[in-house]
């Protein structure tokens, strides 16, 4: 597939990494040459210094026959006009624009967003699914990681075995025979630094992080036999009154299960702004490093904190100092994926990488199948992928032993009608059913492969 990503930032670096080492034929935009060139050099894709918005720049980067644009530079109005040139004048079938301005994604203007107006096929916007990524490490807080797939109903949680958790030195199989009720399966293991799908007769020792997948209903007793205890979150000071922060404020505002918060803020009119837009969260202008403002914020008796301000290293050092002064969990906000080595050290329980929820977020329309949504794990390590099965599949109407999956390819469930179940391996998996699949980077190709369809549904 030929596709052209407007924007070498971190973002676009990301996906331009991503999709350059599944071979397919990327080209690389941005007005800093500077960047091109970073981009140039270290992946194998083309590079084009220049504005993404100007007609003669994208015709230079191939748009006559590209398959696929992806406008991430950091304004909106080139993104969006970017997609207006790539739709009149070039015809690109499909294009993604990343939107950051929340006037933009309000609802009741989505239908600028027509092919008859603003021909854009897919608005990704990272703060707001940042800010979901941030409430669903809330909701999960024994999780350093989880995303929720088959329409909220299944959950894929990272959890970190300690010494004390009661299935240590158990082969997964075991795990099966004791637990037949429970819908969860343990479809990734990270080991001394490696990743790697597990198999039955493998064990989980003390250190690994695992990844399992685990129906809704069954959260709290899987975190049971993992050793795990489910917390209630009741009160949370956020630090950073941006737009991440803002909208996970808003969002805990609005549930029904009352979760008091607290924001801190550093710039005045950020927070001044905040203030404005809560009604019932207390704001208060400082920083977040200082101890003072956490303990007039009562960090010590606050069930989670969670750093989102625009830099990586306060947002560490923040979570750090909260932790110090009595807080049990800390989240931050982590943009260098070089940092995420010392989050265990430092003792932040988890983490959000932004540019991999983009990264996820955009990956979902470049896979080939009926794809419904993809989680990236890691620094692109891994993907979990939710499909549905078609007629055309080679997996349809065979039993799950059947199939040949590669050896890094896990299916985690399996929704059938509208009940999810644990995939065995007499199990057949039919046309309509819903799957989840955890793969290893280099078995992408390969998934994509069992869930291909017929031209028409590309």
């Amino acid at each position: 597939m030929k596709v052209i990503i407007c924007g070498a930032g971190q973002v676009g670096w990301q996906i331009a990494r991503h999709l350059s080492g599944e071979r397919n034929d990327v080209t690389v935009v941005d007005n800093n040459a500077d960047l091109v060139r970073r981009a140039t050099d270290s992946l194998d894709v083309q590079g084009i210094a220049g504005f993404a918005s100007y007609p003669d720049v994208l015709e230079k980067a191939g748009a006559r026959d590209a398959d696929m644009i992806i406008a991430a530079t950091h304004s909106d109005e080139v993104n969006m006009v970017t997609c207006q040139v790539a739709h009149s004048v070039f015809e690109v079938p499909r294009k993604i624009a990343r939107l950051r301005s929340k006037s933009y994604l309000t609802a009741i203007y989505s239908d600028l967003y027509r092919r008859d107006h603003m021909p854009i096929d897919v608005v990704i916007s990272p703060e707001m699914e940042v800010a979901e990524a941030a409430l669903q490490r809330l909701s999960a807080p024994a999780a350093f990681d989880t995303e929720k797939f088959l329409d909220g109903e299944a959950s894929l949680m990272g959890l970190t075995i300690d010494d004390d958790c009661p299935i240590i030195n158990t082969p997964l199989r075991q795990l099966t025979d004791l637990f037949s009720t429970l819908r969860s399966i343990v479809v990734g293991i990270r080991r001394e630094g490696t990743l790697f799908a597990p198999e039955a007769g493998d064990q989980l020792f003390a250190g690994d992080a695992c990844y399992i997948m685990v129906h809704n209903e069954d959260v709290r007793r899987a975190l049971e036999i993992f050793g795990k205890t489910h917390r209630k979150q009741e009160r949370v000071v956020i630090i950073g009154g941006g737009n991440v922060g803002l909208t996970v404020a808003k969002e805990l505002e609005a549930r029904a299960d009352r979760i008091r918060a607290k924001v801190i803020e550093r710039n005045r009119v950020c927070a001044e702004r905040a203030a404005e837009a809560l009604e019932r969260t207390i704001v208060l202008h400082g920083d977040g490093l200082d101890v003072a403002l956490l303990q007039e914020a009562n960090i010590e008796r606050a069930d989670a904190v969670l750093c989102v301000t625009d830099d990586d290293k306060v947002n560490m050092l923040a979570a750090v100092r909260a932790k110090s002064e009595g807080c049990p969990m800390a989240i931050a906000l982590i943009n260098d994926p070089t940092l995420e080595p010392l989050m265990e050290p430092l003792g932040i329980d988890a983490y959000i990488n932004p540019r991999s929820v983009t990264v996820s977020s955009i990956l979902r329309h470049f896979r080939h199948g009926r794809v419904r949504a993809v989680y990236s794990i890691g620094d692109a390590e891994a993907e979990v992928i939710e499909a549905e099965v078609l007629s055309t599949s080679p997996m349809a109407g065979q039993k799950m032993r059947d199939i040949d999956f590669p050896e890094g390819v896990i299916v985690g469930a399996v929704r059938k009608g509208s009940k999810i179940v644990r995939p065995t391996g007499a199990m057949v998996i039919e046309e309509g059913d819903q799957v989840v699949i955890f793969t290893l980077a280099k078995d992408v190709p390969e998934v994509e492969r069992l869930l291909q369809v017929s031209i028409d549904f590309f």
